[in-house]
Formats: C-alpha cells, sequence, structure tokens
C-alpha cells in the first residue's frame, strides 16, 4: 500500500494542539445535536408524534439541532484540516478563534430555554430570533472568520512534501478560499441588506453565504474521499490530474462576485443564480468524484475497517443527493432529502477522515469493536431516511412541519414517512456510536472498553 503518499505528515506539536481542539468542539457539536434528533424524529414519526406533545418544540429544537450538525461540526473539522497545512505561526490568532466559537457553541446551546426564542426555519442557517442565540451565532461567525484569515495568510505548500501530499493540502486551501468567499459574501449582504426582521430577513442574509459555504464543504469531502481511499487500497492517481481535478472543482466560485454586483442583494434575480450556482456547479466535481470511484474494486475487496465503510458510505449518500438535487419539484419533503443527502454523505466524509486523523493527531488510534460497522449503520439509517422523505416528497408532503400537521392521509405517505422516522432513529444510533468510538480514542484516561 501507498496510503501514506496520499496523507499529510503530522502537523508541528503546536498545530496539532489546535487541531485537536477543533476535533473535541465538532464532536461536542455531534453530542448535543444528536440529542435533539431523537426529538425531532419523534415529532415527525407517524403515531408517537400523536402521543407525545413534541410539536411545539419540533421548531426550536430544529433550529439548533441544524446549526450544531451542519454548521458547528462542519465548520470544526474545517478548521482541523486548515491547522494541518497551515504552520506553527500566530497560534495566539487560531486559539482566540477557537475560543470565540466555543464561546458561542456553548450560547446556541443555552439559548432555547431562554425566554423570547422565537423559531425561525430559514434555509442554511436557521435562527431562533433572541438576542443571547444571535449574539451566540455572531460570536461562532467571528470565530470561524479568525480561522479563515490564519488560513488564508499562513498556509502554505510544503516544498519538501511528496507530490500527492501536495495535492491533497491544495484541495483543504482551496476550500478555505471558498470559506473565506462565504465569509465575504455574508458581510456584503449584512452591509447591503435593509435592516429587517422575521424569517425572510434571514433567508436572504444567508442565502448567498450558504451557497458559497457549500464549496467549501464539497472540497473537503473530495480531499476525504482520497485519502480514505488510498488509506485502504492501492492508488494509481497522478497528482498533477489531482490538482487539476481540485482547481476545476473551485472554478465556479469566481461567480460568486459577480452574483453580488449584477444584482442588488435579497432580490429574487440574485437568489436564483446562487441556486443555479449550487446546482450546476457542483457539476464540475465529477472529475474528483470518478477518481474516488476509481478504487472502488480495491475498496470492496478490502478488509473491513472504519475508514472503508465511511468511504463507501459517504459516496452512496452524497451521490443519492446529488440525483434527488434534480427531481425537486415544489416545496416538499424532496428538499430536505436531496440536502439530507448531501450533508450526510459530507459528513460521512468527515467521519471516516476523524478516524484516520486520530493518530495524527496525538490520539489513540480507534479500537472499538464497533467502529468499522458504525459508518455503515449511520449511513443506512440516513439512507432510509432520505427515501422516505423522497417517497413521501412524491405524495406532496411539505417540508418543516411535524405531527398531525402533517396531514398524511393516504397509506403511501405513512409508508414514506414512516421509514423517514426509521431511518432517523438508526441514524441517531449510528451517530452515537462515532462519538463513542471517538472519545474511546480521545479521553486521556482509558474509561471505555472497546
Amino acid at each position: 500500500m501507498n496510503d501514506a503518499r496520499w496523507a499529510l505528515d503530522a502537523p508541528p506539536p503546536a498545530a496539532a494542539s489546535l487541531a485537536r481542539a477543533q476535533l473535541w468542539l465538532g464532536v461536542a457539536a455531534l453530542i448535543g445535536s444528536g440529542l435533539l434528533a431523537v426529538v425531532l424524529v419523534l415529532s415527525r414519526t407517524p403515531g408517537i408524534a400523536a402521543v407525545f406533545p413534541l410539536r411545539d418544540i419540533f421548531r426550536a429544537a430544529l433550529v439548533v439541532h441544524v446549526d450544531l450538525s451542519v454548521l458547528i461540526w462542519f465548520m470544526a473539522f474545517a478548521a482541523l484540516a486548515w491547522a494541518l497545512v497551515t504552520p506553527a505561526r500566530a497560534m495566539a490568532l487560531g486559539w482566540a478563534g477557537w475560543g470565540l466559537t466555543a464561546l458561542g457553541t456553548a450560547g446556541l446551546l443555552v439559548s432555547p430555554f431562554l425566554e423570547g426564542a422565537t423559531p425561525l426555519l430559514n434555509n442554511y442557517i436557521p435562527v431562533l430570533e433572541q438576542p443571547v442565540f444571535l449574539a451566540s451565532l455572531g460570536a461562532c461567525g467571528l470565530g470561524f472568520a479568525v480561522a479563515w484569515l490564519r488560513a488564508m495568510l499562513f498556509a502554505r505548500p510544503d516544498g519538501q512534501a511528496a507530490e500527492p501530499a501536495r495535492a491533497l493540502a491544495l484541495g483543504i486551501r482551496l476550500a478555505a478560499a471558498a470559506g473565506a468567499l462565504a465569509w465575504l459574501t455574508l458581510s456584503w449582504t449584512l452591509w447591503l441588506l435593509p435592516a429587517g426582521e422575521g424569517q425572510a430577513h434571514y433567508e436572504k442574509l444567508f442565502w448567498g453565504a450558504g451557497h458559497a459555504l457549500q464549496f467549501q464543504h464539497a472540497l473537503l469531502a473530495a480531499v476525504a474521499w482520497l485519502w480514505l481511499g488510498a488509506s485502504v487500497t492501492e492508488v494509481r492517481w497522478q497528482p498533477e490530474r489531482v490538482r487539476q481535478a481540485f482547481a476545476l472543482a473551485a472554478l465556479p466560485l469566481l461567480a460568486v462576485p459577480v452574483l453580488l454586483v449584477l444584482w442588488p442583494v435579497g432580490t429574487g434575480e440574485q437568489m436564483e443564480g446562487f441556486a443555479q450556482l449550487m446546482r450546476w456547479g457542483h457539476l464540475l466535481m465529477l472529475p474528483l468524484g470518478l477518481m474516488a470511484l476509481s478504487v472502488l474494486p480495491g475498496v470492496w475487496r478490502a478488509p473491513a475497517s472504519p475508514q472503508r465503510s465511511a468511504w463507501l458510505a459517504s459516496l452512496l449518500l452524497f451521490g443519492t443527493g446529488g440525483v434527488l438535487a434534480f427531481l425537486i419539484r415544489g416545496v416538499n419533503v424532496v428538499v430536505p432529502a436531496h440536502y439530507h443527502g448531501s450533508i450526510v454523505g459530507v459528513t460521512l466524509a468527515f467521519m471516516g477522515l476523524a478516524y484516520a486523523l486520530l493518530p495524527t493527531l496525538g490520539f489513540r488510534p480507534v479500537t472499538a469493536r464497533f467502529a468499522h460497522w458504525q459508518p455503515l449503520v449511520y449511513g443506512g439509517g440516513q439512507l432510509m431516511h432520505v427515501l422516505g422523505l423522497a417517497w413521501s416528497g412524491g405524495y406532496g408532503v411539505q417540508r418543516k412541519v411535524a405531527g398531525t400537521d402533517q396531514v398524511l392521509t393516504t397509506l403511501g405517505e405513512r409508508i414514506g414517512m414512516g421509514m423517514m422516522g426509521l431511518g432517523g432513529l438508526i441514524a441517531v444510533i449510528g451517530g452515537v456510536m462515532f462519538v463513542l468510538a471517538c472519545l474511546q480514542s480521545m479521553w486521556p484516561h482509558r474509561s471505555l472498553k472497546p
């Protein structure tokens, strides 16, 4: 095997310490998100939702669940990746950013229990229209902005590294550039968007930045696919071709400034432009995806491992989400089916790479006996969840409603949403398995048995 060639070397001790802190933050966010996911699934599962009065807390739980599982977990893992390609410089800046994010995350967890938390289910970053939540979200945004700034200023290609490692590092740096562009888009929109409140206002505020941020997540997922694929099988990728594929995948981001200046912020034309950018721009990831898939026979024959399972599940879910994007017709649960598939595909890629990185960051290698099943349990549950939503969307079941508000009148609708509920509960079990496997390796003293 030549997996060492398609992996980054361990960072300097100071940078590794910051990377470990980012991983701890991400795992903590997943713990909080998983607890809230139980409430979400039960509140939409036929039969259970009619017995337990969960509808009233569905929306508040959904807001914090999404922000923890998509924003904090994804961004903490991205900051971890940037630490791998950033020398141990400006460490005070790095720790200041982490501190802001950790403080903001704690505030997000507390805010739903404070007075006046009005949930707004706008896309990308749903909010609770409440001062503590908004201040906490702002702290997280500033903290991640510091991480982007540090990565853009100090991440440098390592001329001594092997060519494959430099190709992976390019993907990570391009992801940082995508994140920085998303932050600039948010700043531009915040500056020019008239003051307002309510769901429509936050929909416009986060729309452009949210679409740009998806390119960051997708680029990092591709880094993980290549890294994990090489960790379990022989590879024959040409580093120069991989670098070209990363550059091609990031090319659509050049359209972001054009969209910002071509139409006024928040207009229907600009919002549709960002939607089309994500729909068609991500097609330029196909070369990276095909490169990853080229080692499928070798991965399929490889011995069972957490990395192998995560690779297989991630590509399946990400591909499913991509296909469903072209099947969206109207505002129904096909929409969350699409983004759940894509988001879970990225999450599984990050989970697999987290397993691979544990020894690199100074933790014990993952030894939990259930670890190689964890991505399959999580991915299988999420696939059932996604297909149940897609099935129900064909019947017109509306999104962002729960309990009796769903008005499930046909057997097909009930079957679809029942699949969604069962798959969601299985996925929660898979998420708990990931947290336990990581904690077993990350905890300073062994308190869990493999």
